[in-house]
């Protein structure tokens, strides 16, 4: 998944105890942000392969660090410690690591079986990424399912607030239709160009700023 991820950043918003949304984006993407930036430094590995799946051609056959269930424990280990060392909240601290984890389990939905436990098989993955008929819509209610929970359970602060949940909605609409309207590539690419990885990361970034914007004209209803 893509967007489907901010689902766990959506709902987790809504509680007066958690982090702000901005992030809580950062959470919910921070497993592939890491991948993304450990592709870059050579620390784990991908390549492009023609219809590897039906809707992704990226053979992730290389992320132990990120992509393994106890490498998403550890990232969210660090996260929640990082908030409960910026907060001195624990219940923020559970619930932005929990956000962390969701992406591992939502990712066990969608990926042909390349994530582990710890780094070696047995590999796991239901591979919906081979049936768009089920994958499209479900990343479709995730994401603005989860978008209209947390502006039904939010009220507006600012003037217009409106207008950062509608660019929110936009580019999020945008990006994911980028992502599943890419061409398969020709042959097999390995490896893929950097500038992949740093789309990738990119995309992120600007999603987590406009969630930012987003958190800082609504509050959270009484």
């Amino acid at each position: 998944m893509f967007i489907g991820h901010y689902s766990a950043a959506f709902v987790a918003a809504t509680s007066p105890r958690a982090p702000r949304l901005g992030t809580l984006f950062v959470a919910a993407q921070l497993v592939d942000l890491a991948f993304f930036s450990f592709v870059l430094l050579g620390i784990e590995h991908m390549r492009l392969v023609p219809h590897i799946t039906a809707m992704n051609p990226m053979d992730l056959y290389d992320m132990p660090w990120t992509h393994s269930l106890a490498g998403a424990i550890g990232l969210a280990a660090g996260f929640g410690a990082a908030i409960w060392l910026a907060r001195r909240s624990l219940t923020a601290a559970a619930i932005g690591g929990a956000v962390v984890l969701s992406h591992w389990l939502i990712d066990l939905l969608v990926h042909r079986p390349d994530l582990t436990l710890a780094g070696g098989p047995p590999p796991f993955g239901l591979g919906l990424w081979n049936h768009p008929a089920i994958e499209i819509p479900l990343e479709l209610v995730f994401a603005f399912g989860g978008l209209v929970f947390f502006v039904g359970r939010t009220r507006a602060t600012a003037p217009r607030a409106w207008v950062p949940v509608a660019a929110l909605a936009t580019v999020m609409a945008v990006a994911q239709a980028a992502n599943w309207l890419s061409a398969q590539p020709a042959a097999v690419i390995d490896p893929p160009p950097a500038s992949l990885a740093i789309s990738g990361l990119a995309a992120y970034g600007v999603l987590a700023a406009l969630a930012w914007w987003v958190s800082r004209a609504r509050e959270i209803k009484a």
